[in-house]
């Protein structure tokens, strides 16, 4: 995003789901999403998934169960989303979590892709 700080979208809600399945993200521009936990932890911003470049970035298998058991505020700019996998090294800054929700659909396709062309499975 190029705007200036203080006309970025800032949220005004999260919400975790009673299944911990869902993290519901609210913006003050009126945007809402719906993100799955499987999603979130499928694409962590963590050095552990992103790897140190765009070229190495895992495509993580095997989550489709996944929960979040928590939601831990990063000073006024990020959640750490800690997942019943034990990953915990995410740091969800506003900014990507307003990016994975308006780029969902796309992301979500191309993890699958990214699955079936490696042999990997969701569940």
């Amino acid at each position: 995003m190029t705007e200036s700080n203080d006309s970025r979208p800032w949220p005004t809600e999260l919400r975790l789901s009673k299944d911990r399945r869902v993290l519901t993200v609210a913006f003050d521009g009126g945007a809402t999403f719906a993100l799955p936990a499987e999603l979130l932890r499928v694409r962590s911003p963590s050095a552990e998934v992103q790897g140190h470049g765009p070229d190495e970035r895992k495509t993580v298998p095997g989550k489709k169960n996944v929960t979040i058991t928590a939601v831990d505020p990063i000073g006024n700019y990020a959640v750490r989303l800690i997942f019943d996998d034990m990953h915990s090294t995410g740091i969800f800054t506003w900014d990507y979590l307003l990016e994975l929700g308006e780029t969902q659909e796309r992301v979500w396709q191309d993890y699958l892709g990214e699955l079936a062309a490696k042999g990997m499975t969701r569940g």
